[in-house]
């Protein structure tokens, strides 16, 4: 399987909402997983217990999107161009849109850098 299928397979999990399922699947116990910010954040554990409390904000998801996707196989790269429409518990309702890099160890990612607005990105 080519890491474009991967990184394809795993935006179609995110779509069907088999968020946690693409993240046990495909994430390294290693990742390091960095936000816009340049906040880092390591291990499979700790970003496990971060995806489950973002998922968890959300009341309604509203949909999603994948404008560009691409990757270059001969580096282990993955790029991902994204979007989604959620109402988070408190009521914002909010489309947040990002960039997503992938760099892969074998089967799984290794790392993942995101680009977005901070300040209008999530909760």
């Amino acid at each position: 399987m080519s890491y474009l299928d991967k990184i394809t397979d795993i935006y179609t999990l995110l779509g069907e909402g088999k968020a946690m399922d693409a993240f046990e699947k495909y994430y390294h116990e290693d990742v390091v997983m960095i936000e816009a910010t340049g906040e880092r954040f390591a291990g499979k554990d700790e970003n496990r217990k971060r995806e489950e409390g973002f998922f968890g904000s959300i009341a309604e998801f509203h949909g999603a999107g994948v404008d560009a996707i691409t990757s270059n196989e001969d580096n282990a790269t993955t790029m991902v161009e994204n979007w989604m429409e959620v109402t988070f518990q408190d009521g914002n309702r909010i489309k947040m849109a990002q960039i997503a890099r992938q760099k892969w160890s074998g089967d799984h990612i290794i790392e993942e850098r995101f680009y977005y607005n901070p300040n209008t990105f999530g909760a």
